[in-house]
């Protein structure tokens, strides 16, 4: 038979780990992942060169100590690609202030990327696209990450989003259908969250955006967080105790 404290034991040292264990430190070779349909949160993401609208891009050296945010979009000339590439350039401050590099991809030619640029100047109305979108024609970098559903879209990739750490780690995915465009401001958003709980023992809540209560990891107890929470908490339950985000005044 199991033996249930040991059980409970196991389980708590796990929530230890998922909440920290790739927050630092230096990827190691068994976290990494070599096929993109594999990876999972906390996974090195595969490193990669390919041509882009900006000229040969290394991933790696791109993104050098920045976070980074790889978006892949179906293909050039179309609709809801088109506003979602003029969305990202209105909103590339944005993420230069979280110290995020973006980079786009779409499984069609350098030169057809410049020509579609136009357009999307053109009709978003950005005077320039200024960050690079990969040229990935022969599918190298989809079929690396695993962009490409066949049950969805046998040729095109899906709109994958890989949220990767400065230490080269996928932090989180989102994955939707061609047609559902994505909302940057949730992107946004769960940076934010990220890189928050990187440096605070805390979690973010439902609906949470920068500047709201955050909750105490069940990690912490009272006695220690009387340290890390000098603003107090609100306990509901024992488990979620609500807390000032320790990062505002």
């Amino acid at each position: 038979m199991y033996n249930s404290n040991k059980l409970i034991n196991i389980a708590s040292n796990a929530n230890k780990y998922i909440f920290r264990a790739y927050c630092t430190g230096t990827p190691s070779a068994a976290s990494s992942s070599s096929t993109g349909g594999n990876l999972r949160i906390g996974d090195v993401v595969p490193d990669f060169s390919q041509e882009s609208s900006m000229g040969n891009i290394n991933l790696y050296k791109y993104l050098g100590d920045s976070w980074g945010i790889l978006f892949s979009h179906p293909k050039d000339f179309t609709p809801v690609c088109t506003t979602e590439l003029g969305r990202v350039a209105k909103l590339k401050p944005e993420f230069e202030k979280r110290n995020t590099k973006v980079i786009a991809l779409s499984v069609d030619s350098g030169e057809s990327h410049k020509e579609w640029i136009k357009d999307i100047q053109e009709t978003q109305n950005v005077p320039s696209i200024d960050y690079p979108i990969i040229a990935d024609a022969d599918k190298k970098v989809a079929n690396l990450y695993g962009m490409i559903h066949p049950n969805a879209a046998n040729n095109m990739t899906i709109r994958s989003v890989y949220f990767i750490g400065p230490e080269k780690k996928l932090r989180a995915q989102i994955t939707l259908p061609a047609s559902t465009g994505r909302s940057f401001v949730e992107i946004l958003r769960i940076i934010d969250s990220l890189q928050l709980t990187d440096k605070h023992k805390v979690a973010t809540p439902a609906e949470w955006k920068d500047g709201d209560d955050c909750v105490i990891i069940p990690t912490i107890s009272d006695q220690e967080a009387k340290g890390l929470f000098p603003k107090g908490w609100k306990a509901l339950k024992s488990y979620l105790r609500m807390t000032p985000q320790p990062n505002k005044k």
